[in-house]
């Protein structure tokens, strides 16, 4: 654990609060995360204490199970009622509504859903039942995007048939971009994610910083580096010296990991794709290419959903832009708790309502 106390060390965490202050930073100030990570340790370390209150960092769109849409869960449950069909998933996105049911709710039906650990898991359940189809539900960003990837590549080497996905597969940096177009949003600096940079690198955030002339910083996810990254940005909006600087360097490089962007490169192409709260957002998913087309379930079994317009109160599409704090959605710890969960943003341990209720504070 030596590793790990160095990064909790009081006495280093003590001067860097100090530095923070010393800065001398008296209007608002927004920072906006987008790395789910972030925001769980930002509050269970209890940071937002430590800070300056006018220092506002806000949780974004860093929880892919958060950021999956009502539609796609949707399709999920649809496709696992269709005959000799086992859909597979992450565990989290069981728990997530779409607009009338969950596919928590139809396993308790009976209906055959699994859940794994790792993408690859799916190409035994294909092998071992190849009387049914078997159906995985791909969500996440840049750092799952090439073990999907890899699965389905070995899935095509070794010419199996039964194996499909329905993808929700997401690209970051074209939703910061989308988010700071939203002037209601005021963004002065981002946090980058730790985990996709480790794939993607620095670079992709070179544009942004030079489109847009605010920083971003790069950071880990200990105490320390959240709290050092924080001090970046507010000395480059201070001096307004804008960058894009890397806190992470012991983990991530600036032109990320060579392997994994091959292996997405090879499997898919960039393309739109839909968020909660934030609907088609343009080159911002991964789709499979044309040679490994015969892998995605919508285009073997297409489906035509019936549109239901539900009135819905949970304010997590908001949430997830920043526009709120969890203490403001009405169903906030009244009808929506981790123990049962009305928004993706409270069924994830990395959704920004889970944290402020483990870590924060109840209204």
């Amino acid at each position: 654990m030596r590793y790990i106390d160095e990064f909790r060390d009081k006495k280093i965490i003590q001067r860097l609060i100090t530095k923070i202050k010393d800065l001398g930073i008296s209007e608002p100030i927004n920072i906006m995360n987008v790395c789910g990570t972030h925001t769980v340790n930002f509050f269970k370390f209890g940071l937002n204490t430590l800070i300056p209150e006018n220092i506002k960092v806000i949780s974004g769109p860093g929880c892919p199970v958060c950021v999956s849409e009502e539609d796609f869960i949707d399709k999920a449950v649809a496709y696992s009622e269709l005959k000799d069909i086992i859909i597979v998933s992450f565990g989290d996105l069981l728990k997530v509504r779409g607009t009338t049911s969950s596919l928590k709710d139809k396993r308790s039906q009976g209906k055959d859903i699994r859940v794994v650990y790792s993408s690859l898991d799916t190409l035994e359940i294909a092998i071992n039942n190849p009387k049914k189809r078997v159906l995985f539900l791909g969500v996440g960003f840049e750092t799952t995007a090439p073990t999907i990837g890899l699965t389905i590549k070995e899935a095509k080497k070794r010419k199996i048939k039964n194996l499909f996905f329905l993808l929700s597969l997401k690209r970051i940096p074209p939703v910061m971009e989308y988010l700071l177009n939203d002037k209601e949003i005021k963004i002065q600096g981002f946090l980058c994610p730790g985990h996709v940079s480790t794939i993607i690198g620095t670079k992709p955030y070179e544009e942004i910083v030079e489109r847009y002339k605010l920083p971003c910083c790069v950071a880990g996810f200990e105490p320390l580096d959240i709290l050092e990254a924080i001090y970046i940005l507010l000395r480059e909006i201070l001096e307004k010296k804008p960058s894009v600087y890397n806190q992470y360097q012991r983990v991530v490089k600036k032109m990320g990991n060579p392997k994994a962007l091959r292996i997405i490169n090879e499997i898919f192409k960039i393309g739109p794709s839909c968020w909660r709260g934030m609907g088609k957002v343009e080159n911002s998913g991964f789709i499979l290419k044309d040679r490994y087309i015969d892998f995605d379930i919508e285009r073997i079994i297409p489906l035509r959903l019936k549109k239901e317009h539900k009135k819905n109160l949970c304010l997590c599409g908001e949430v997830l832009k920043g526009k709120v704090e969890p203490l403001q959605c009405p169903l906030y710890a009244k009808v929506c708790s981790p123990l049962n969960p009305y928004g993706p943003c409270m069924v994830s341990q990395e959704g920004a309502c889970y944290a402020y209720y483990r870590y924060q504070r109840k209204a």
